[in-house]
Parts: structure tokens; sequence; C-alpha cells
């Protein structure tokens, strides 16, 4: 991955007003459609998918592409949209985190957005539309929930730590042996919130988040949301996770942990034991 030039404060903060721009334009769309009446859909892969994520989708694009006509942008329902076959700005967007949360009326799914320079997250959003609240990590910042600072919880040891995963049945193989291994050795270990278990986490409210077969827009905004709050948030291996956006790269599937504390963190990782 290129190493990113520095990014001056007026940049951060353009890349951020507009960040809130496209998230506003989500919000409305899918306030629409919470808890109302429409046509669920399937894609390829079995998941459901609604008018209310190609719609916020379209409108998130719109307003990316209207204030950087340069920057490329990976969406999850609609892919590359740029003319260019690479570009040093990539926004990657997942209108609804969590659809099946949305279509259950269950108010625990989230938008996220992330700017990638060169490959590296810069400007991550998570944002609850239903609840309005909006969790944004910026490079070199301390994360925020709804403009004030949010940090981590301390949490030294496995025993004491609050899991969150969306659901037990996601995981298949020796990555349910795996994610058994951490659970049974957790304080409690709790299910369902997909992406706003990440923001509770930076805000301090639970200790460690494992999950598997997530897609580079589904963790990509919640990289600087975590690293801001002073988390830590790795591949199974422990190694960062990155993904080189392009119209020829495959969305695959990664394992992911964050943990608010760096020693729980590496007692997940040893527990998980990833070869």
């Amino acid at each position: 991955m290129a190493l990113a030039p520095t990014l001056d404060h007026h940049q951060l903060n353009r890349f951020s007003d507009v960040g809130n721009k496209v998230a506003d334009a989500a919000g409305q769309v899918i306030r629409k459609y919470f808890r109302n009446k429409f046509d669920i859909l399937h894609k390829d892969d079995l998941s459901p998918v609604t008018i209310a994520d190609q719609s916020a989708e379209e409108f998130m694009v719109s307003i990316i592409s209207e204030n950087f006509p340069s920057h490329a942008i990976y969406g999850e329902e609609y892919g590359w949209r740029c003319k260019e076959k690479s570009a040093e700005y990539v926004w990657v967007l997942d209108p609804i985190d969590g659809t099946k949360s949305f279509i259950t009326g269950k108010p625990l799914f989230g938008t996220l957005i992330a700017l990638l320079q060169n490959g590296r997250p810069i400007l991550g959003i998570i944002d609850q539309p239903v609840l309005r609240e909006r969790w944004i990590g910026v490079a070199g910042k301390r994360t925020t929930l709804n403009g004030q600072e949010v940090s981590t919880r301390i949490c030294a040891n496995l025993s004491q730590a609050y899991l969150y995963t969306t659901s037990p049945h996601l995981f298949t193989g020796d990555a349910e042996e795996a994610f058994f291994r951490v659970r049974s050795k957790v304080k409690t270990p709790l299910y369902g919130c997909d992406c706003y278990a990440y923001a509770l986490l930076a805000s301090g409210f639970v200790d460690l988040v494992v999950e598997s077969g997530l897609k580079p827009y589904d963790f990509l905004a919640l990289i600087p949301v975590i690293e801001g709050a002073g988390g830590v948030i790795t591949d199974w291996k422990g190694h960062q996770l990155s993904w080189e956006a392009s119209p020829f790269s495959p969305a695959k599937s990664f394992n992911v942990v964050a943990a608010g504390d760096k020693q729980v963190h590496q007692q997940a990782l040893d527990s998980l034991q990833w070869k």
C-alpha cells in the first residue's frame, strides 16, 4: 500500500463536511422507508436488498460526484464508479449495513462511509439515521459522536469483556470453532448489532467485536472511528486491514476483530489461534 502524503486540516475538514452531507442524504432516504412497506429483493449471494439501499446509494454518489468529480466511488450496491481504473481517493459506501435489521424494524443498522487515500482509510463515518447518532473518525483526530469526543474503555482481561457479534450463525467451519474459543472466555457474549456494535465499542460501552466474512464496505469506515477512539481493529492474525479498490478488485471476505483495549485484543488473537 502506498503511503499517503500528509493532508492539511483544510482538506480533512472539507472531506468531513462532504461526508456529513452524504450521511444526511442517505438518512433522509432511509428514514422514509424505515418500518414502512417495501419490496425485498435478494442478491446472488441471497442477501437481502431494498429500494432504500439502492436509492440511498444513488443520493450518496451524486453528492460525492458533485463535490469531488475526480474521486472514485465503490458502493455495495453498484460497485466501482469512476472513468479511470484507479484513483488516489476512493469513497467506499454501504448505505445500510445491517439490511436484515432494517427490514425487521430494528434501528441498529447503520450507514457506513469511508474515504481512502491510496488505499488507507482517512475518514470513517458510522451513521444511525433513526437514532440520529453519528460517529466520525478522521486521521489524526479524536473520534466524535455528534460532535463530542469519545474513547474506548480499559479492559485488561478477556474474562471481563463484553463481546458482540452480529450472529453466531454467520460463522462456519474453522471460523466457528475459533469464535467459540473466544466466546467461552469472555464475561458476556451479545448478538445482533451489525456496525452499531463497533460504534458502541468506540464509545466505551463494549470491549470486543469478533466477526467473520465481512466485505471491505463493511469494515473500512470502522477503522478511523475505532482507532481515533483509542481502540484496535485488525484481521484475525493481527494484521492491518486493507483493500485496494479498483474496477477489478473483488469485494473479498475478511475476518475482523476490534477491541477497545490492546491487551484484550491480543488475548482475543491468542484465543482465535487463526493460521
